[in-house]
């Protein structure tokens, strides 16, 4: 390939919705701190690895992105353009030239960072695609959250064979590596052919982040390509930007409807356990009251699963507008011509995605409400158990107060007369008169039972 260009697009997400102005996700550096490891470790470009300097969200090789408040444009380089990379000599006998475009969009961190030759003459081949390190391009090393897209530009002759070429050149971007680049998709763009293939990780084939898209645009009709890709070159970088978010965006959703289906699933075996306690011959207050403690947390977090799927359901709507939009645009500048695999992924994967968020958020709905009915069954039932014991506490209490204190009435009275207790009870004392003490004793403790006995009647009568 003559006029050989390898640029690579990569997307990291800086924030979320939830997080406050000025705040980022954990990782939002990675991208530049991954950048300049590459710079550092195999792209030897004086400018990548001094890529901090250059970037108005670090101070002092800190990062800073509350720096990035003072932005007029999207562009996160100092001078408010592309950055000059340097040149590097190469084993192949040609030098490499680099620039890189770094991009603030709305909340996420974007980069386009290209390779050519220096002599746009130069024939670049296999064996020559190494030295461009291609490996050091590929996920394991750039991390992008929400994933990245490797595009080749190169000149043929009209009697190549591109599909053979361009099977060659995608696997020989991931050589080393475990991904397997797939082709997926033929057609045009911009008037050359278009090879798309996707590289999945074995490891985890549903991981966005973990694959890498490659685009191989191979001109073998000496089309104007290169100019028409430089005017289509803003829609182009959102267009991939809202490829990569849509799949990301999906990949979130589906993570949180599974888990909103396992909280569901253990509301069921409360459910159970919950009948289980109620139809045992005595229902411990104890196990109701713990497991009513249980339930509102769960409700939350099925709570933040809905809206969560909520939250992504408009966040996929927006961006399958961004990418129709960007593809209406690069369709104009190509003269009414677009991939039809890109027209499909928006009117078949896009569609599908959405409705299938949208079923999902249907599906988990009632059970926003069966959540609450829980809680306040269990809550009534609890209620009015501990009701019934306040009222049998209440009326032991009475009937102790109406035995004692009939009891101590009785023995004051008895105590006023105890001089005249002065003969023997047979069944006790056959001989001997008891002590008027004990009589008096005696007495007050029968005229208690009896008093207590007499309250029960009245509290079972109530």
């Amino acid at each position: 390939m003559k006029n050989f260009s390898l640029s690579l697009y990569a997307f990291h997400l800086r924030h979320t919705l939830t997080q406050l102005p000025g705040e980022v996700v954990t990782n939002a550096h990675l991208l530049w701190e991954n950048l300049v490891k590459v710079g550092e470790n195999s792209l030897f470009f004086i400018g990548l690895k001094d890529l901090r300097l250059n970037l108005v969200c670090y101070e002092n090789n800190v990062y800073k992105p509350q720096k990035e408040a003072n932005r007029k444009t999207e562009w996160l380089s100092v001078s408010g353009k592309e950055l000059d990379l340097g040149s590097l000599a190469t084993r192949g006998g040609f030098k490499i030239n680099a620039n890189l475009q770094p991009f603030l969009l709305n909340d996420t961190y974007a980069i386009d960072l290209t390779l050519v030759p220096e002599s746009q003459n130069t024939s670049i081949d296999i064996a020559k695609l190494q030295d461009f390190q291609p490996i050091s391009l590929l996920p394991s090393n750039i991390e992008a959250s929400l994933g990245q897209t490797l595009w080749i530009y190169g000149e043929v002759d009209p009697n190549q064979d591109c599909d053979k070429l361009a099977q060659e050149f995608a696997t020989a971007l991931v050589a080393g590596t475990s991904l397997d680049p797939v082709l997926i998709n033929k057609g045009e763009l911009l008037d050359s052919l278009l090879f798309e293939y996707q590289a999945l990780d074995p490891n985890t084939p549903d991981n966005p982040a973990k694959e890498c898209q490659i685009l191989i645009v191979i001109n073998n009709n000496q089309s104007s390509t290169v100019n028409l890709a430089g005017q289509a070159y803003d829609w182009l970088l959102r267009l991939f930007w809202s490829y990569h978010k849509i799949r990301y965006i999906y990949q979130l959703a589906r993570q949180r409807y599974q888990e909103a289906r396992e909280v569901y699933s253990d509301l069921e075996n409360k459910i159970q356990d919950f009948n289980s306690l109620v139809s045992a011959t005595q229902t411990q207050l104890s196990d109701l009251k713990s497991l009513m403690a249980e339930i509102p947390q769960k409700s939350f977090d099925y709570i933040r699963c809905l809206q969560d799927l909520q939250t992504h359901y408009t966040a996929v709507t927006t961006n399958i507008t961004n990418y129709e939009i960007c593809l209406n645009k690069i369709q104009t500048i190509g003269g009414g011509n677009s991939p039809q695999s890109w027209q499909d992924f928006l009117n078949k994967e896009c569609q599908k995605w959405q409705k299938q968020i949208e079923t999902d958020i249907n599906y988990l709905t009632p059970g926003q409400e069966l959540f609450g009915q829980f809680v306040d069954t269990i809550r009534g039932i609890v209620e009015t158990q501990q009701a019934e014991r306040d009222r049998s506490l209440e009326n032991k209490i009475q009937i102790l107060g109406i035995g004692f204190g009939s009891g101590a009435i009785v023995s004051g009275i008895i105590t006023q007369h105890i001089d005249k207790i002065n003969r023997p009870i047979p069944f006790i004392s056959p001989n001997n008169p008891p002590n008027p003490f004990y009589a008096s004793l005696l007495l007050s403790f029968f005229t208690t039972l009896f008093c207590m006995a007499l309250g029960w009647w009245i509290t079972k009568r109530k």
